[in-house]
């Protein structure tokens, strides 16, 4: 058994590991023979295999791959390289790149589907779009796509990664989130590593092979009667068995040294008898270490630098190449190859026995889209005989040399065209010298990872540019360059860069005000909301022009918009009022001041139409959600504004489109667990509460993937969700996930989508804990009036303040109740003037609530919350029944009944069931819930009302009941999302 690079060594004893894997592939592939019952069955699964250097790993891996190709499956194999693991995706690439090899274009544009332009860039396929770059978890997302529908298309199929210590960070992060799925796929995924040697992440790889992941199979030395089958396969029958016990002795049963040792006796032409055992100490110190550096010293000055030049270019490499790098022609370097491949120090790359290394990205992106893609060539290759090998050779040479031989290599490797990424590893490994062409390639090679997802790598590119130093006028935008690396995916990293950019005394105008918005948003994504406000509001101030002036300010309202301790936010909104009523232009820093007047307008509480008016003017035709400069914030501002003003329908529409943006761009972190989250919140709003509950936990997951913790992006999906869990009537869950994520104070600085200070009171209240919901729910309203915010459609603080007060302060309870329902009158949306008169109701003595009740019900009969519709009907029927109109009760309470089961609010049916058996009648079956399309008589309705008759013009046409029309327009207004003024858009086709 070796664990070398020459195909076909036996393997040998490795019971249990063979065993494993034996077991392994017929979970796979079913019994040995019959690849028709494993297809059907397809049990796949995690192995792992550890052990010291030259323990037999790769041979039992080669063995793996044997086997799994015997049995039909598609097989995928990659190696770490010492060399190249900090290369982005080198593991990923060897594993995918022979598939896209072969599939020709339309192949491989079916195979990566719509994740094409995310992973091109990452698999080499395609240069990045100019200003696109995902971030790391929609490149994993895309990978776990494409190998899930590889596995599925080709299966079985069998994954093996040698040497995974030595994996790349990006492939490793994404192969230990991929591999615990492979059990649920026709998939096995096979691994092997060296136990005492980490990989520079480690994180990722202990998640696969450490105490939380699988347990590992682990490789021993061999027992003399291994070694002895060995020495005899090398040496002849004819090795007696003192010699083959004093060298079991000699290498510690070690396979690779093994091996080498009885290379090493043949070549000497030592007699393998007992006699001759004293030579093996002698022999076995030539085959490592210091003896095999002198080895490589006697071979002469040309074969040593030519496996020096090897070792900067290993892990796989050219002729032709390592002679130019050892400044040899082709003579001497091809004398020196012999020599090398004589000494067992360097070897051909076997055809069918290596990975191929991945083909260089420029190389790929060169081919024509309707041409083949070029198969990485091992062809002519050399590698070293083992990576122990390789490494002793790289570190014998000289320091100063060696950064010579990189420096040198990376101008090569650029004059071939191969692109500044594949250069890159080796100009990080240059002295710094202030050398311009070394800042603009690793800018250029920082650009690259940046557009194929691996910001770490970009990150590492900028930082050694700084080291070079870059010249003063170019400081800042490299400071720019390595903020912006990290800022989709990891904002806080990015901060101090940004403010160091800041500083820098030679930044252009326009490069600052860039500077300036990155560093604001870098501010707010982690709560920093005061420190982000300030920095576009002193970015304004230095503004050299009037439309960089304008971007500033605009930035500076919208920050201040999220900012919970803004100390005069009513100044704040006049001076924004002034403002958007002077404007006329359509530039996008004029469309986000309207935007964000249209939201001042909502969370203040101004007319509805006023709100929607700005909103309008903003949309125009359409804001681009996905735009590095501007942000996501208004496109997100202006949707929102039109679901308080009960059009979410329409506001569906934008969030829709700016989620479908992001997916395209390959951004899976906060901002689209913001899309995500808002879409549930929005769903909720519509009464779909199950739809609802998905697309909150969907937000929620993706948040924490980014690992933020505590930051607003997290609280907007926990304070969402747990809203959907209590009208789901989930109330000990809610409690549960609030508990779980520690949504208590101290709360963010940020004002939340719901307000998630104000979510923690409406929780309280469900617990039943009335004081402690008083007290709190106080203090946020104190918070929000300061800012002048006083929309109880938006945030329904008061309404939940007038619920907690009641049991001890009624009088003041109605009192708050009747001012949110004034506020709630002035803003004008149906919805919400219905939504505090129930609130109202809620604390009104009986046959008050019952009037109150009475106008709810109407009022949300005119608006698409079918939810809060659900729960007045109920409400409504309850109070009835408590003045003793039982039949009128009976049929709101049906009504809400239906009504909260087609919603999904199964609390409120097991309530509407519970006050119909107290009124002693039966709750009847209920009817399934309605299609989302309209039917006939709704449409019918819908149409009339869309051209301005009134319901009684609608009655006389269509010879129905007043009031059978209002129920017909309020499952229209449900369905299409929308009030009666938004009508008319929502029916256009």
């Amino acid at each position: 058994m070796q664990d070398g690079r020459r195909p076909g060594r036996r393997v040998l004893e490795r019971e249990s590991q063979t065993a494993a894997v034996t077991g392994a592939l017929t979970d796979l592939c079913g019994p040995e023979g019959d690849a028709a019952e494993g297809a059907a069955a397809g049990r796949g699964g995690l192995l792992v295999f550890a052990g010291p250097a030259g323990t037999g790993k790769t041979t039992l891996l080669a063995e793996v791959r044997r086997s799994a190709a015997a049995r039909g499956c598609t097989v995928l194999f990659a190696r770490g390289a010492e060399q190249e693991q900090h290369t982005p995706f080198h593991v990923v690439r060897q594993l995918l790149q022979p598939v896209l090899a072969a599939a020709g274009e339309d192949g491989r544009r079916e195979l990566l589907g719509d994740w094409y332009g995310i992973l091109g860039p990452a698999m080499g396929l395609m240069a990045a779009q100019e200003g696109t770059a995902p971030d790391p978890t929609g490149v994993r997302d895309g990978l776990d796509w494409v190998v899930t529908h590889l596995g599925v298309r080709r299966r079985p199929v069998v994954l093996v990664l040698d040497d995974a210590h030595w994996a790349d960070a990006e492939s490793l992060d994404w192969l230990a989130g991929y591999a615990p799925r492979a059990a649920e796929l026709p998939m096995l995924v096979v691994l092997a590593h060296r136990p005492d040697e980490q990989p520079s992440h480690p994180a990722a790889f202990r998640a696969m092979t450490g105490p939380g992941g699988t347990r590992p199979h682990v490789l021993g030395p061999l027992t003399p009667a291994g070694v002895r089958a060995l020495v005899r396969e090398a040496l002849g029958e004819g090795a007696d068995e003192e010699f083959c016990r004093q060298l079991w002795a000699v290498t510690g049963g070690n396979p690779f040294e093994t091996v080498e040792l009885a290379e090493k006796v043949r070549e000497k032409r030592v007699e393998p008898r007992a006699g001759n055992t004293a030579a093996l100490p002698d022999l076995a110190s030539q085959i490592k270490g210091a003896g095999l550096l002198d080895r490589l010293e006697r071979l002469g000055g040309a074969a040593k630098r030519f496996a020096w030049a090897a070792a900067v270019l290993a892990p796989e490499v050219s002729p032709a190449a390592a002679a130019g790098l050892a400044g040899l022609g082709p003579t001497e370097a091809a004398h020196a190859v012999e020599q090398l491949r004589g000494a067992r120090i360097l070897t051909p790359v076997p055809d069918a026995d290596r990975p191929r290394a991945p083909a260089p990205a420029a190389r790929l992106r060169a081919v024509p889209d309707d041409g083949p893609l070029p198969a990485p060539d091992g062809g002519g290759k050399l590698e070293f005989v083992h990576p122990l090998i390789a490494g002793a050779v790289y570190r014998s040479v000289p320091h100063g040399f060696r950064v010579a031989m990189h420096g040198q290599a990376a101008v090569e490797v650029l004059d071939a065209g191969l692109g500044a990424t594949a250069a890159a590893r080796h100009l990080l490994e240059m002295h710094p010298e202030g050398d311009p062409w070394v800042v603009r390639r690793l800018r250029e090679a920082a650009r690259e990872h940046m557009g194929s997802g691996a910001p770490e790598a970009a990150r590492r590119c900028l930082a050694r540019a700084l080291r070079e130093p870059p010249a003063p006028e170019d400081r800042g935008a490299v400071l720019l360059e390595l903020g912006c690396a990290s800022l989709l995916h990891e904002p806080a990293t990015t901060i101090n860069h940004l403010r160091a950019a800041l500083e820098e005394p030679l930044l252009a105008p326009a490069l600052r005000e860039t500077v300036a918005s990155r560093l604001a948003q870098a501010l707010a994504h982690t709560d920093r909301m005061a420190e982000a406000v300030a920095t576009v509001a002193d970015a304004a101030r230095h503004a050299t022009d009037a439309p960089g002036r304008l971007r500033m300010r605009a930035e500076q309202f919208m920050w201040s918009a999220f900012s919970a301790d803004e100390e005069d936010a009513p100044a704040r909104s006049r001076r924004l009022a002034r403002l958007a009523d002077r404007i006329t232009g359509r530039t996008r820093a004029h469309r986000h001041i309207l935007g964000l007047r249209a939201w001042d307008a909502v969370v203040r509480g101004e007319p509805a139409d006023t709100a929607l008016h700005f909103a309008e003017r903003a949309l125009g035709d359409g804001l681009d959600w996905a735009c590095d400069d501007w942000g996501y914030e208004v496109p997100l501002l202006v949707a929102s504004t039109f679901m308080y003003c009960d059009r979410p329908g329409r506001s569906e529409e934008q969030f829709l489109d700016g989620i479908a943006a992001f997916e395209r761009r390959g951004w899976r972190g906060g901002h689209l667990a913001s899309g995500y989250t808002l879409l549930g919140y929005l769903k909720y709003r519509r009464g779909r509460l199950a739809e609802a509950e998905d697309f909150a936990r969907t937000g929620l997951e993706i948040a924490e993937r980014m690992g933020t913790g505590r930051l607003p992006v997290e609280w907007y999906a926990v304070g969402t969700l747990v809203v959907v869990l209590l009208a789901r009537g989930r109330t000990e869950e809610a409690h549960e996930l609030a508990r779980e994520h520690g949504c208590a104070a101290p709360f963010p600085a940020a004002v939340t989508f719901p307000d998630a200070q104000a979510v923690h009171g409406e929780l309280l209240l469900a617990l039943g804990r009335h004081r402690d919901a008083a007290r709190h729910l106080e203090e946020v309203g104190r918070r929000l009036e300061a800012r002048g915010t006083r929309n109880p459609a938006w945030c329904r603080w008061q309404l939940d303040h007038a619920l907690a007060l009641a049991p001890d302060h009624p009088d003041r309870a109605r009192d708050v109740a009747a001012d949110a329902v004034r506020r709630a009158r002035a803003f004008g949306t149906a919805g919400g003037i219905g939504q505090a008169l129930r609130a109202a109701a809620a604390v009104a003595p009986p046959a008050e609530a019952v009037r109150l009740l009475d106008e709810a019900v109407a009022r949300l009969e005119q608006s698409p919350a079918a939810h809060e519709l659900a729960v007045a009907l109920v409400d409504h029927g309850t109070a009835l029944r408590r003045v003793g109109c039982v039949h009128e009760a009976a049929e709101q309470l049906y009504r809400g009944m239906e009504a909260a089961a087609a919603c999904g609010a199964d609390g409120l049916v097991r309530r509407a069931r519970g006050e119909l058996r107290a009124a002693g009648l039966r709750p009847r079956r209920l009817r399934t819930p309605q299609d989302a399309d309209l039917t006939e008589a709704e449409r019918a309705v819908a149409v009339r009302a869309a051209r301005g008759t009134d319901n009684a013009g609608i009655a006389r046409e269509l010879l129905l009941r007043e009031q059978t029309v209002v129920r017909l327009l309020s499952a229209v207004f449900a369905k299409t999302g929308t009030d009666r003024a938004g009508l008319s858009r929502a029916l256009e086709p």
